[in-house]
Order: C-alpha cells, then structure tokens, then sequence
C-alpha cells in the first residue's frame, strides 16, 4: 500500500485552528461592522479559513491580510 502524502491544506482543522480563525473573523467584523450573518461576513470568512489553510497562522498577519482583500470586494446588499 502506498501513503497518502498530505498537504496542510488537506487536513481538517483542530479547535485550535478554529478559535485563531473565529477570533480573526470576530476581530474583523467588529472593526468594520459587518454583521454576521451578512454575505460580506461569509467573504471574510471563507478567505480566512483559505488563506489559514495556506499557511497564514499568525493572526495578526491574517488579520491585515482579509483586510486588504476586503477592498477588493464590494460590500453586497441583501
């Protein structure tokens, strides 16, 4: 039998993990006020859950990230 190598990308993420991504996404919603269950808020979460998964571990360097990419979007209105 041959080993499956995986990348981090494939594994499923700890608690851990997920308390670095909810704090970065609470962080960011609270700063700009998005409200949570807005389609903005699930941009911002999806790129932090793929730009984690990428390697960006550091919260603060997560943080700055989504934040840049935020301008790249336009807020959208239900």
């Amino acid at each position: 039998m041959v080993p499956t190598i995986m990348n981090r990308s494939q594994v499923p993420l700890d608690s851990r993990d997920l308390e670095t991504c909810q704090r970065v996404f609470d962080e960011i919603r609270t700063d700009h006020q998005v409200t949570k269950d807005s389609d903005e808020a699930e941009l911002i979460a999806s790129l932090i859950i793929s730009l984690y998964r990428q390697g960006v571990r550091d919260p603060k360097h997560l943080q700055s990230m989504v934040e840049v990419a935020r301008g790249l979007f336009e807020p959208i209105e239900r």
